[in-house]
């Protein structure tokens, strides 16, 4: 792979897993670039960000810091700080300032039916604590969540999905590195998670730069190609 390029670190959010990149590592590898398509906790904003932190930490070289969903409030916490972070890009995903949640800002705007297809599962730790996790009911995960995504698959991915821990999504975030480092917004027109219209607003407040997409949630299943585009125009803008 060549030397010159960074490594693309690609953070999933909630109801998903690292194999929700797999067709855009495809597209980038094929760009040879050097790619990381973490497993994302979904535990806790603070707790995640430390992880995903400590994971571009070990990379040699610059890093473009990738994140979906609420991968994208991760990757803003993580990434502060860090100068091997040269570029930041959010696929349908939140930019939250300081203090704020991905509960807050999915209600910023109307459009979000996410709440109604939730499953929660109350889950008891080995410390004698509880927490709850998330899911998308599986009858519902097609239409709310990847809805240009064809059924043989979304079932699958409805099946394998990783919950999010309730808390997770609550939590508010720290200090934004979209603040100080330069930042690419994907926004899905379709998408029935996060409003588009709150995905455009935090765009415009973060001053980054908008690719729109016709698709649902799950873009970087449906259009990968779109999704490498981006995060290779913000590798090549910050090289």
């Amino acid at each position: 792979m060549s030397a010159h390029k960074p490594t693309i670190v690609l953070v999933h959010g909630a109801f998903a897993d690292a194999s929700s990149w797999n067709g855009v590592v495809d597209k980038l590898l094929a760009h040879d670039y050097p790619v990381i398509a973490v497993a994302n906790p979904l535990r806790g904003l603070t707790g995640d960000a430390a992880y995903v932190r400590q994971i571009v930490q070990s990379v040699e070289g610059p890093v473009v810091l990738v994140g979906h969903s609420y991968g994208g409030s991760v990757i803003s916490n993580a990434a502060k700080g860090l100068p091997e972070v040269k570029a930041l890009v959010f696929v349908a995903a939140f930019l939250p300032e300081e203090g704020e949640s991905a509960v807050t800002l999915s209600g910023k705007f109307p459009g979000s039916t996410l709440g109604d297809t939730l499953r929660p599962v109350p889950v008891k730790l080995s410390d004698g604590s509880q927490v709850t996790d998330l899911y998308i009911e599986q009858a519902k995960f097609h239409e709310q969540f990847a809805a240009d995504v064809p059924e043989e698959t979304t079932a699958v991915m409805a099946a394998t999905q990783r919950p999010v821990a309730e808390a997770a999504l609550a939590e508010g975030a720290s200090a934004p590195a979209w603040r100080d480092i330069p930042s690419w917004v994907l926004v899905a027109d379709g998408d029935r998670n996060i409003p588009p219209q709150a995905q455009t607003y935090m765009a415009e407040r973060a001053g980054a730069t908008v690719m729109k997409v016709s698709a649902s949630h799950a873009v970087s299943v449906s259009r990968p190609g779109d999704v490498a585009r981006l995060i290779n125009e913000a590798a090549q803008a910050t090289a």
